[in-house]
């Protein structure tokens, strides 16, 4: 049982990830720290501008980021700063212009790092328990490399959305990747447990359940395409009041979409009330679509209040895990127990 237990530490960690994501986004601290793996090039980031300002006869070590200018000085190795600033010490950082330090915006960019690291130890525990069920059930020890190996391809990306000053195709990418590591612990979570199924759904079902996952998938996607835009109107100072007024097609297009999932995840809910041990797997969706709604709700009609924006992207998250479960509870009827 101790694979299954840090398996779900693992998937607490990562949902963790994601809602300190979006608070970084709601926030506007993508840049806080302009540089990656470290912050400023420090493995604890500066708390005071003062910090960042070149220094006689201090000690600088080999990545060290100072601002000269209004821009960016990276430590070419390491070394003692004479009297006078000298230029040879130093090399620009090439990967883009952001020379900003707000240390509000620092920290919690370094916290989201800081648990996305937590989050990566936390697999790595996953996949080095998955060793010991490679002879007899090797797909456990495929998937659970697969998550670390995701897991670094998750973190490469966030550097790149980083590099690229936070280009919001790369943004979108980063969360579509979260959803896929998510998808893994959650058939790893199952798999690790037993439990018989008192009967089993009609392959129409089924075949619903699976068309609402996509579904569900969409809507995150136009979701991402609103909240792009919304960035958009954040960059141009526009008030918040009129962040959607008037509002994108995309927008509506968005909100009315979200009626027919609801309703058809509604109509699954009824046809599975004869399937009283699937039903219970299947109740925290419509839950979570509630409270989707409400939180779409608030941001629409109360001009965004504090938080909604995280809110509204990990609870879809939620959605999108609660589905998924109920999905492997469908289509399996017995697993043996880790």
């Amino acid at each position: 049982m101790r694979f299954r237990f840090w398996v779900g530490v693992s998937l607490i960690l990562v949902y963790g990830v994601i809602a300190a994501g979006a608070i970084v986004r709601m926030t506007g601290s993508g840049m806080g720290c302009p540089d990656w793996p470290k912050c400023f090039g420090y493995l604890i980031p500066p708390t005071e501008r003062s910090q960042l300002d070149w220094k006689p006869q201090h000690a600088y070590q080999k990545g060290q980021v100072i601002i000269v200018e209004e821009s960016l000085r990276v430590a070419k190795e390491d070394f003692s700063s004479d009297l006078d600033y000298t230029e040879n010490n130093w090399e620009p950082y090439t990967k883009h212009d952001y020379a900003l330090f707000n240390p509000f915006h620092t920290w919690v960019e370094f916290l989201n790092r800081l648990l996305g690291a937590l989050s990566g130890l936390a697999t790595l525990v996953v996949g080095v328990l998955a060793f010991r069920y490679r002879k007899e059930r090797p797909l456990i020890l495929l998937c659970s490399w697969l998550v670390i190996f995701g897991m670094g391809f998750q973190a490469w990306l966030g550097k790149t959305v980083v590099d690229s000053n936070l280009l919001p195709f790369k943004i979108s990418l980063h969360m579509g990747m979260a959803l896929v590591i998510v998808a893994l612990l959650l058939y790893l979570y199952f798999i690790s447990k037993t439990e018989k199924t008192e009967s089993k759904p009609a392959k129409k079902l089924n075949q619903l359940g699976i068309a609402l996952l996509v579904l569900t998938l969409i809507q995150i996607a136009l979701g991402t395409q609103v909240r792009q835009y919304i960035d958009e109107q954040v960059h141009l100072a526009i008030a918040k009041d009129l962040w959607l007024n008037p509002a994108p097609f995309k927008f509506y297009f968005h909100r009315s979409f979200s009626l027919i999932i609801t309703a058809l995840n509604v109509y699954l809910w009824w046809k599975l009330k004869t399937i009283p041990y699937l039903l219970k797997y299947y109740s925290p969706v419509l839950y979570l679509i509630g409270m989707e709604i409400l939180s779409g709700i608030a941001m629409y009609y109360f001009d965004f209040p504090f938080a909604s924006q995280p809110i509204h992207l990990l609870i879809a998250s939620l959605l999108f895990g609660a589905q998924a479960y109920y999905l492997l509870h469908a289509y399996y009827t017995e697993k043996n127990t880790l």
